[in-house]
């Protein structure tokens, strides 16, 4: 078996109000990079927005390769819980962005969290009142 170089872990947060990429080693002890909409797009509500996610995934996977990796897994989230399960815009455009770089994409996963049994949604028994 050949030496493929280094291995990354790629983990995407993606919710309806923002997008944070964090690029790690394999042990996810060392943080290689690390962006946010916020740092990408001036305007709040385009965090989430399809541009941000590419703009930071390209600057993540320029990041990647400056240090010498080769090959990542990408693992997706989603709020999850009681919350939306669904993943924000973002989600897909920065997925995309990775795959057409030069980094080889090893497994994309699924990390969101279930929920077991009963959990309440939060603003009480008459929901929220606007």
């Amino acid at each position: 078996m050949a030496n493929e170089g280094k291995k990354a872990i790629i983990r995407i947060y993606s919710s309806f109000n923002n997008t944070h990429i964090t690029a790690t080693d394999v042990t996810g002890a060392e943080t290689i990079s690390s962006m946010s909409g916020g740092m990408v797009v001036r305007l709040g509500k385009d965090k989430s927005k399809q541009y941000a996610a590419v703009q930071m995934a390209s600057q993540v996977s320029e990041e990647l390769v400056s240090k010498g990796f080769t090959s990542a897994d990408v693992h997706v989230r989603a709020p999850g819980g009681n919350k939306s399960r669904s993943q924000g815009p973002g989600a897909k455009s920065a997925i995309r962005t990775l795959t057409r770089s030069s980094i080889k994409i090893n497994k994309i996963e699924d990390s969101t969290p279930v929920q077991h049994g009963h959990l309440r949604k939060k603003g009480g028994r008459r929901g929220r009142r606007v």
